[in-house]
């Protein structure tokens, strides 16, 4: 690889947002098998997505454009609304044009927004227009008969009919702290519940959620860069103190409003809300504490509900795309009747269940509902820890029924699907082979394939992988790719986790770790490690960090120190880069393990845990207020300063955006006290306008050189 390659990898990487622009994403299929939906630009550069259609009703299947930004815009450029900005920022979207969008049941009419406007498509002309609403519009749906189209502009639930006329209000804000149709913050940052209204399949109502913040704490996020614009005041519900109250009612479209009533003192979180016209409508409803959850079942008529199943776990309780869902009786006959499903952890596995059976064992580590349908359900899924050799870090496509479970996907990777009708959407990334293949089944056959126009990275990665130490941590390395295999010189070693809840790194697909691959170029040994805490191995990996998030710190330290003895690392040189909780994690390794760690870039890190938010937090640390010891034993500074004892200075460099509204710069403005106070030099790197998000092309080259820069000083490299 020559240099001028290497230097141009974090251009390269940067300007197509880590090589997703131009891939395709966002897949429906048609019920009937017609269609395939998707969104995907026009190159590897171009942030602006367009909406297309693949027909399959042909002789040769044929893609089109349904819907062009460019078009409909006339070459406008877009104007993003504060809430948009901020469900954009929820769901970690950096694209631009049509980013997301929602069909009737038949999938033929679309609805999106461009620039806060209104706009559906004919999924089977091919037109699309703009209807005429009160704006900035967000999260428009159509209803399942494609007759109207439900929005939510200035907090107000409102509905219009496909034609452009009939607009009108169902559920209007009693004042600013009250808002209809939206997901509060802790639903869309931290339950995966990313919308606030659900049509009925009758298309003549919908669920409606209400939530009211005024008892929530507000935060000012500002821009020191530029003085005389006001801070942006914030909602925001730091551990221990009040959430936002939610409520769900039954509004049908002449504005009768029936509120869904439950226990909501016992389960005030509602993480889940699905109707289809297999059932009732169907909340999951959680415990503050995340140790119960209830399956209600809703008479729509009355809005009362029922207990359908509850669960309950001495730790915590996870939530799963794609459940809570109803699966069709078979032996109904489609004359009503349905069966409950869901995942759920059971005798240390992660298993599905469908009414009263449990249909997967424990070979089995379920992730994800994708599907359900008559006879089966679509699911993604891990080998889990009685399947016997690993399958490390890969996540594969099951069609689960009453007798047994199908794997449907081939090759080591990771895999994911959509289905519609007898039509199933195969997406597929693997190590051999850049990007991800996206293939178009039916009845097991290709039918089609998907192109991608993504670029192809300059550098090709090579993780190798291994399982670490006596707990057997999942880890990838990751060594130059110019050096001799016989070379036994031991390198600097750079550990790059997230290593925390929710963040899985050590995947077998390329492009996850193309970034680690660059850094290993630059001169290091590369070791990426999923320890306790992380998910895709068992419940009870996942939960042994409760109250403790130093044990995801000790997997670190094993994973590098039983490693050395099968690759060149040289353990007088390791340092520690992460963003989130890994910049947490890094922060915490040199301040704790200054005997292994001797670097450490501490990207956008927690460091006081009162200070994240409620369902994050809470969880796994439970009420500040009860448990004020277990937060200080975790944070990286109290009120008194650094809470470690004294130990030897380590290089640290902390970055930050300064307009991070979910990890909020105080926390890197608390560490950078402390560590002042206590006379230990560190470096600061503000990012000026940037949020939790690094999207912006030439902050997101730049921090790979500084990073780069800093850690080579740090560890003597820059020495020769």
């Amino acid at each position: 690889m020559t240099a001028t390659q290497q230097l141009s990898f974090p251009r390269q990487s940067a300007r197509t947002q880590r090589f997703t622009l131009g891939a395709p994403r966002a897949f429906t299929v048609s019920p009937d098998g017609a269609r395939v939906v998707f969104l995907r630009s026009s190159s590897g550069t171009e942030r602006s997505g367009l909406l297309r259609v693949l027909d399959l009703g042909g002789a040769v299947p044929r893609e089109r454009i349904a819907a062009d930004p460019g078009e409909l815009l006339q070459g406008a450029d877009e104007e993003l609304s504060a809430e948009e900005k901020a469900r954009r920022e929820r769901s970690r979207e950096g694209s631009a044009g049509i980013v997301g969008y929602a069909v009737d049941r038949a999938v033929e009419l679309a609805a999106f927004t461009l620039s806060g406007r209104l706009f559906t498509a004919e999924l089977r002309a091919g037109t699309a227009r703009e209807l005429p609403v009160p704006g900035p519009v967000i999260d428009p749906r159509p209803s399942p008969d494609g007759r109207y189209v439900a929005y939510v502009a200035g907090g107000a639930l409102r509905v219009t009919g496909t034609e452009g006329d009939g607009d009108r209000a169902l559920a209007e804000p009693e004042d600013e702290h009250v808002s209809w149709g939206l997901a509060e913050f802790v639903a869309a940052e931290e339950m995966g519940r990313s919308r606030g209204h659900w049509w009925a399949p009758e298309s003549d109502r919908l669920l409606v959620a209400r939530a009211d913040d005024r008892a929530v704490r507000r935060w000012w996020i500002s821009d020191p860069a530029h003085p005389d614009r006001e801070p942006a005041r914030v909602a925001y519900p730091a551990a221990g103190t009040p959430n936002a109250e939610v409520g769900l009612h039954l509004i049908t479209l002449d504005g009768a409003r029936t509120e869904v009533v439950w226990d909501r003192d016992a389960h005030p979180y509602l993480a889940r809300v699905h109707w289809s016209p297999d059932g009732p409508p169907l909340l999951l409803v959680q415990s503050r504490d995340q140790r119960t959850q209830a399956y209600l079942e809703v008479d729509p008529d009355t809005g009362r509900t029922r207990v359908a199943h509850l669960d309950e776990d001495d730790v915590w309780l996870e939530l799963f795309p794609g459940v809570p869902a109803w699966a069709p009786d078979p032996g109904s006959g489609g004359a009503g009747g349905a069966r409950l499903v869901r995942i759920a952890d059971e005798s240390g596995a992660r298993v599905l269940a469908v009414g009263d059976r449990v249909l997967t064992g424990p070979d089995l580590h379920v992730r994800a509902v994708l599907g359900v349908g008559a006879g089966d359900v679509l699911v993604s899924a891990s080998a889990g820890e009685a399947a016997g050799a690993p399958e490390t870090g890969e996540i594969h496509v099951y069609r689960v029924g009453a007798h047994g479970a199908e794997r449907l996907s081939q090759g080591p990777g990771v895999h994911s699907a959509v289905r519609g009708g007898d039509v199933t959407v195969l997406a597929s990334a693997g190590l051999d082979a850049a990007g991800t293949a996206v293939r178009v089944l039916r009845g097991g056959r290709t039918v089609a394939e998907v192109a991608s126009h993504a670029e192809r990275p300059l550098i090709t990665a090579r993780p190798r992988f291994v399982e670490a130490g006596a707990r057997r941590i999942p880890c990838a390395v990751l060594l130059p790719s110019d050096r001799a295999a016989d070379d036994g010189r031991p390198l600097p070693v750079l550990m790059d986790p997230y290593g925390g809840p929710h963040g899985q790194r050590v995947l077998a697909a390329h492009h996850a770790h193309l970034t680690s691959q660059w850094f290993a170029d630059q001169g290091f040994a590369v070791v990426v490690a999923d320890g306790r805490g992380t998910p895709g191995r068992s419940p009870g990996w996942e939960k042994a960090i409760k109250g403790d998030f130093g044990l995801t710190l000790d997997d670190q330290v094993d994973a590098v120190r039983s490693l050395a003895g099968s690759f060149p690392l040289d353990l007088d040189r390791v340092a520690i880069r992460g963003w989130s909780y890994g910049g947490y994690l890094a922060g915490m390794a040199v301040l704790r393990r200054p005997d292994v760690f001797h670097a450490a870039v501490v990207g956008a890190p927690v460091t006081d845990l009162r200070l994240y938010d409620t369902h994050y937090t809470e969880r796994y640390l439970g009420d500040p207020a009860e448990r004020p010891e277990v937060y200080t034993a975790n944070s990286l500074v109290g009120d008194d300063g650094l809470t470690v004892a004294e130990t030897p200075h380590r290089p640290m460099m902390i970055v930050h955006g300064l307009a991070d509204d979910n990890v909020v710069v105080a926390h890197a403005l608390r560490l950078s006290s402390a560590l002042l106070s206590a006379g230990r030099p560190h470096e600061v790197l503000p990012l000026t306008g940037v949020t939790h998000m690094t999207p912006q092309e030439q902050i997101a080259e730049n921090l790979l050189l500084l990073q780069v820069d800093f850690l080579k000083r740090s560890l003597g490299m820059d020495r020769g």
